[in-house]
Parts: structure tokens; C-alpha cells; sequence
């Protein structure tokens, strides 16, 4: 009888997020014109338009492997994590009437929107990697088992990231009017545009500290293989996001307080 409730329960919340993303795709881009093509074409022009710059200004190859695959795969998951982040600030703002609804929670707000963006980017990646590799500038990856490992890791990091962002931003507007300048002052630790390989020794842990970089590290080994002497710690991985998601649990859980529903 009770796992009968609770399944009940967890099909009811799927319900709500679905109902949720629907909500947050009309609302966003509309019924008309390219309409709902906006949810992939948005990443795509940052992912495919950041690809051509880069392979336009820079050698082909750097440190031996290709420029083009590795602005790809850097671009990528860094498009997941930024759209993550930002869509999440002042997210109950845009939502909170919806908490007059019994069945509606933030937690329930915070995963509909990080789920948008993970799909959104996810699809872009394929579609600019699938184009990449069919003219030419990428080779089909090498591992597609750590390679996805990667892709799902950054996912629960933006996630977290979501989760965290959301209700500080709720309780702080210093925090709020901050979130863009911390996203850029964060690129140099995110994995992006580097590896761990081509930097000194000695300096190699200030990278690896960060969730970003280990997740980017995998989607670089299982593209590149072991030419790309890819560094990284799944079990640190694993920890780390676990953390990071109880973090933003717990603050996404406690935020109810400080929403003002107009």
C-alpha cells in the first residue's frame, strides 16, 4: 500500500515538471514562427558560431589534437553549465504564482527549467559535433562510454548549480547582480578552452578541484582517447556532485520563505 502511494506520489511530480517545461517552452519562445526550434537553435549558434571563430583564428591542431573538436567539446557542456546557472536566478520570480498550486513546489520550478537546458544543449552538441564530423573537422569519438559518463556528470552539475543559484539569488540581490560576473570570472576553471595535461604539475589540482573540468576531462577521453592524456577522478566526481546537489537541496527546500507572490 505505501510504495502504491509513493509510486503515485512520484507520477504525480513527473506530472507537475512536465506540465512545467510545456509551460516554460511557451512562455519563452511562443506558438509562432520557429517557435519551440529555438530550444536547440539558441545553443546551437553559441556552440557552432564559438567552433567557427575559433577554427578560423587558431592553428589546426593544438598540442596535437584538433582545434575545431576541442573547442566542441569544451563549448559544450560549458553552454550546459552557463544556461543552467542563468536560467536559475530570480527563477521563483517568474513562477511564483504557480506555488498557489498545492502540487507545485520550487524544487519542482528549479529541475523543469535545469531539464530544458540540459536537453537543449545535449541535442546542440549533437547536432554541431554530428555536422563537425561529417565535414570533416572531427573524427567520430574514440569512447563513447566515458564520453557520455561526462555528458551526465555536467548535467547533474548544472543541476546542482541550479539548485544552489536559485534560492541565493532569492535571498540576495548582491548574489543576483553577481551570478553573470562569477560566471565569467569562472571560465578559467571550467575546462572549456584547456586541458589539465597542458598546464605545469604543480598546478594541475587548482583545476581538478573543479566538478566542471573532471566532467569535461571524460568527454575529451572518450573522444580523443588516450592521445589526449586526459586527467581525471570519477570518484571525486561523484562525491562532489553529491555534495553539491545535498547543498542545493537543502537551500531549494528552505527558500519558500523568502518567495513574495504578488
Amino acid at each position: 500500500m505505501k510504495s502504491s502511494s509513493l509510486l503515485s506520489l512520484f507520477s504525480l511530480q513527473f506530472r507537475v515538471i512536465g506540465a512545467l517545461m510545456l509551460r516554460e517552452l511557451h512562455t519563452r519562445f511562443g506558438r509562432h514562427g520557429l517557435g519551440f526550434l529555438w530550444f536547440i537553435g539558441e545553443p546551437i549558434l553559441f556552440c557552432a558560431g564559438v567552433a567557427i571563430v575559433w577554427s578560423a583564428i587558431r592553428p589546426a591542431h593544438e598540442h596535437g589534437l584538433p582545434t575545431t573538436a576541442i573547442v566542441i567539446t569544451g563549448y559544450v557542456p560549458l553552454t550546459l553549465w552557463r544556461h543552467c546557472m542563468g536560467r536559475a536566478v530570480l527563477a521563483f520570480e517568474a513562477n511564483g504564482s504557480l506555488l498557489f498550486h498545492r502540487q507545485v513546489t520550487p524544487l519542482d520550478i528549479i529541475i523543469a527549467r535545469s531539464i530544458l537546458e540540459i536537453m537543449g544543449a545535449l541535442a546542440a552538441g549533437v547536432l554541431v559535433t554530428v555536422s563537425a564530423i561529417i565535414l570533416g573537422f572531427m573524427k567520430p569519438p574514440e569512447s563513447y562510454g566515458i564520453l557520455y559518463a561526462g555528458l551526465i556528470f555536467q548535467s547533474i552539475f548544472g543541476m546542482a548549480t541550479a539548485l544552489i543559484v536559485a534560492p541565493l539569488t532569492q535571498r540576495s540581490e548582491l548574489l543576483e547582480k553577481s551570478v553573470s560576473v562569477l560566471g565569467y570570472l569562472s571560465l578559467p576553471l571550467s575546462g572549456a578552452f584547456m586541458m589539465v595535461d597542458w598546464i605545469p604539475q604543480k598546478y594541475r589540482w587548482i583545476l581538478m578541484a573543479s566538478p566542471s573540468v573532471e566532467s569535461v576531462e571524460m568527454i575529451r577521453a572518450g573522444q580523443f582517447g588516450y592521445v589526449a592524456h586526459a586527467h581525471y577522478d570519477i570518484i571525486y566526481t561523484i562525491w562532489i556532485n553529491f555534495f553539491l546537489i545535498l547543498i542545493g537541496l537543502s537551500l531549494t527546500l528552505r527558500v519558500r520563505k523568502y518567495i513574495y507572490i504578488q
